[in-house]
């Protein structure tokens, strides 16, 4: 059941930060989201997937001296899994579930808005918009691509919006009694696990608000391959997303199933030219949508956003044919 608006100061989260290989991210991050923990009595744990960088001997000093903090690990290695084991170890007093990226970057009153957003609405979940951003020429260039039209399809959550509710939302906030109700996350899969987990949120009754008044800001790949990699296994878990609750796709979404079977068509091209037409006009859209965005920002280097997001959206398409094949069954990385 929901906290109400009078009843806030009773809410204490329980922060979930997944991690693998963020030595980089994990301190900061971290404190941060200690800070915030203490003013609620919540309690900070940090899984650790079998970081071999370093991060996990961070995390464990960082469980040594910081009051909240706590470290599991997570043999399973999948986000989904940390997050269900943090809360099996450590629900018992604390009403709200907060997961938390650790190779992203939080605004200092980040729990505080999601916890009155929950108050407010009434809201099982407490979503947010995420925004993307870069160091490195080809971090940068990921980041805008997604931050794009051509990059995210107009997803709601990919931009702050006024506040409304949802079907689906990156996930920070969930009522503990609903998360362990519905069982968690789903073991199985390693992407595409919160829209999954949304799907059956919605089922049970519960309502997703996405919050107008934070969001979150992400570090995305900063190469072609690992981006590349990354969006088959997007594909791949929406897929099995679909199947598992026989659903049908959004349309922007099915605009990106047809990539491939476009690209195949294209094939066949000089037996019947109209069937390359998919295929160029999808190219020619996208492109342009990079030279567009490349004109509004003023940068020449952002062109290449129209090619990075060809990139995106094929091998989305790939992941998921591959998955409803059953080529790809399995739904791990």
């Amino acid at each position: 059941m929901a906290i109400p608006p009078d009843r806030r100061e009773c809410a204490v989260p329980l922060v979930v930060i997944p991690c693998l290989d963020e030595a980089r991210h994990i301190e900061a991050v971290t404190r941060q989201m200690h800070d915030a923990a203490l003013r609620f009595g919540g309690t900070v744990v940090i899984v650790d997937g079998g970081s071999t960088d370093g991060g996990r001997a961070i995390a464990a000093r960082l469980a040594d001296t910081l009051e909240t903090v706590q470290l599991l690990d997570n043999p399973a290695r999948r986000q989904g899994a940390a997050v269900n084991a943090a809360v099996a170890a450590f629900w018992p007093g604390h009403t709200h579930l907060i997961r938390v990226d650790a190779h992203s970057r939080y605004a200092h009153d980040f729990l505080d808005v999601l916890l009155e957003d929950a108050a407010e609405t009434g809201a099982a979940s407490v979503v947010v918009g995420m925004v993307s951003a870069g160091a490195g020429v080809f971090q940068r260039l990921n980041a805008a691509t997604q931050n794009s039209r051509i990059g995210n399809g107009g997803s709601k959550h990919r931009r702050r919006g006024a506040g409304e509710f949802v079907d689906h939302g990156h996930h920070a906030l969930m009522e503990i009694a609903a998360f362990r109700a519905l069982g968690g996350y789903d073991p199985d899969f390693t992407h595409n696990e919160d829209a999954e987990l949304d799907h059956r949120l919605r089922g049970a009754g519960h309502r997703i608000w996405l919050t107008g008044r934070t969001e979150i800001t992400y570090f995305p790949r900063a190469g072609l391959a690992p981006l590349a990699r990354q969006y088959f296994n997007f594909g791949r878990g929406r897929a099995a997303n679909l199947l598992k609750h026989r659903a049908r796709p959004r349309l922007r979404q099915a605009a990106v199933i047809a990539v491939a079977p476009m690209l195949l068509c294209a094939y066949l091209a000089p037996l019947a030219f109209v069937l390359s037409l998919p295929a160029i006009a999808w190219g020619a859209v996208t492109l342009a949508g990079g030279v567009a965005l490349a004109v509004k920002r003023g940068s020449a280097l952002l062109a290449l956003s129209g090619p990075v997001a060809l990139v995106m959206h094929l091998c989305w398409s790939m992941g998921f044919w591959m998955r409803v094949t059953g080529l790809g069954a399995r739904t791990t990385a």
